[in-house]
């Protein structure tokens, strides 16, 4: 499994570990994963997803997943989060006509 958020994108970064003496060697930052249950509204369906903390807050100040992925760019989600956008819209597009 990636680690990489399947809402936002965010994934491991590279970076400096400095010692006391500027002695500089490679380390990883990890992304903050959580395993989530999220409610789709619209499809009245619950979804396991693999988001970050940071996504996390994000999915809430928006009002909800359903908000969060029709405002998210179809690039930065995952295969699985991208199916999830397309099967929102096209409900939502159903129940307006």
């Amino acid at each position: 499994m990636a680690r990489k958020c399947e809402l936002t994108g965010k994934g491991v970064q590279s970076g400096h570990l400095v010692s006391h003496s500027n002695r500089k060697t490679k380390r990883k930052f990890l992304p903050n994963l959580c395993s989530v249950t999220l409610q789709s509204d619209a499809l009245n369906l619950a979804v396991r997803l693999r988001v970050s903390a940071n996504a996390l807050r994000s999915v809430e100040h928006r009002g909800g997943l359903d908000a969060f992925l029709i405002k998210a760019s179809a690039e930065e989600l995952s295969t699985n989060a991208r199916s999830l956008k397309r099967q929102i819209e096209k409900k939502i597009a159903g129940a307006a006509a």
